[in-house]
């Protein structure tokens, strides 16, 4: 087994662990809190806009199982990297498009995925790409949100959609 990680930003943390934890080769996506300014941010700071933080997901891989350019695929697949500081309705620099690499060989991988991702979007693609330079695991409610919470509006509203986007072209990644 070959453990990598990659950390993704698209919008709120829910949707993005969602789909990720359901997806074959993926042994952990954990959210939190990316590439701020402030040390130990809560979810309350972060949302209030001043701390420079991206809500975000760590996901571990086995690159055996899976590649990081199929995660980047899904990744470009499920949100909308078009769209600066918001996703739907959720809008604030916390919920802005970004990927942050783990070293400059991943990096490369990233820029070639971006290139290949441009021809699917009409708008130019707002997704940073940067180091991971700072991280925060998210407090413990929000870890496995949507498994332990199916029935909640939001989850109802906006991860399940996601989750099903996910499932139905992407399933043979399913786990």
């Amino acid at each position: 087994m070959a453990l990598k990680e990659i950390t993704l930003a698209g919008g709120c943390f829910w949707c993005i662990e969602a789909v990720y934890s359901g997806m074959r080769g993926v042994k952990k996506a954990t959210s939190g809190y990316a590439n701020g300014n402030t040390q130990n941010p809560t979810y309350e700071a972060v949302c209030r806009g001043n701390t420079g933080y991206a809500e975000a997901v760590k996901i571990e891989y086995d690159e055996d199982v899976v590649s990081v350019e199929k995660i980047l695929e899904v990744f470009w697949h499920i949100h909308d990297p078009t769209s600066l500081n918001r996703q739907g309705a959720d809008t604030g620099t916390q919920y802005r498009s970004g990927v942050y690499y783990a070293d400059e060989a991943q990096k490369a991988v990233i820029v070639a995925s971006l290139a290949k991702a441009k021809g699917m979007f009409a708008g130019p693609i707002v997704t940073e790409i940067e180091p991971l330079k700072n991280w925060y695991e998210a407090e413990k409610y929000h870890q496995n949100y949507f498994a332990n919470n199916p029935e909640a509006g939001y989850c109802m509203a906006v991860v399940a959609p996601k989750v099903v986007k996910f499932r139905g072209k992407f399933g043979e990644l399913t786990k």
